[in-house]
């Protein structure tokens, strides 16, 4: 399998995930433009997108979805409630709404040789989830705008080969940042965004002696720093049972604005 961050911040979000006849999107949430570039850094053409993955409706994680399903008419995967509330959007545009599919979480669906099961989430959109996919034996999960985790999360990202982690604020730069306190508050919360810290915990819960890579992700703009990231994250994982140094499991940080590697899984 493979994955590629075309880009993963606060102000919008594209990951690339394919096997060797299948190409998908999680979340359309930058400039169709953007998206092409990385698409050709991966040797991939946009008309042979077999399907977008829509996490949830916030315009960070759709704002070209409008223009690209007009372009090429990609069908478009997300639950119900998601695709009734991206329909309310009138920002993205008339476009052909029988390109939506409906999932359910914890109902895994194919597309190409990719399976592909979501995972509810408690961010405050209508009905968020994450993504694991799954080619052979091989499985990337593709995890943001989480607020918090829980039990069932932990068992539904475990065992992952690779993934993308929001690690989306420093709860101290937040704290005395400019934002106001109804947003920090929101931020914070349950229904909110995950902090370095917390990223961190939740990454020990589900580190394994097969991962090949994690992708910190969904960085604030003005809450967070790769290399606080990074360090934060580094530190809550020491003391695993599998090894003492981050680069074992190809640790690093997503971009919030230029695509990555095409990495392999």
């Amino acid at each position: 399998m493979k994955l590629m961050s075309i880009a993963s911040g606060s102000s919008g979000n594209c990951i690339f995930v394919g096997s060797d006849t299948t190409s998908l999107l999680v979340d359309v949430g930058i400039s169709k433009k953007k998206i092409k570039e990385g698409l050709t850094k991966a040797e991939i053409d946009f008309k042979n997108i077999d399907g977008v993955l829509i996490t949830h409706e916030h315009i960070d994680h759709i704002r070209s979805l409008g223009i690209i399903s007009r372009s090429y008419g990609i069908p478009i995967y997300a639950t119900e409630e998601t695709c009734e509330a991206i329909e309310e959007k009138n920002e993205l545009g008339d476009f052909d709404k029988s390109l939506f599919t409906f999932i359910d979480p914890d109902n895994p669906f194919r597309i190409g040789d990719i399976t592909v099961e979501a995972h509810s989430v408690w961010h405050d959109a209508a009905d968020p989830v994450c993504y694991s996919l799954y080619n052979g034996d091989k499985k990337i999960s593709i995890a943001t705008d989480l607020g918090d985790y829980d039990d069932y999360l932990v068992d539904g990202l475990k065992d992952s080969d690779a993934l993308l982690l929001e690690a989306n604020h420093d709860i101290r730069m937040l704290q005395v940042g400019r934002y106001p306190y109804h947003t920090k508050q929101r931020i914070l919360g349950k229904r909110g965004h995950l902090s370095n810290e917390r990223s961190g915990r939740l990454l020990l819960d589900i580190l394994n002696p097969h991962i090949k890579a994690v992708l910190l992700g969904h960085l604030s703009k003005d809450n967070n720093i790769p290399e606080l990231a990074y360090e934060t994250v580094k530190t809550e994982v020491m003391g695993n049972p599998f090894t003492n140094d981050v680069r074992d499991f190809n640790l690093q940080v997503a971009s919030r604005t230029e695509c990555g590697e095409l990495i392999y899984i």
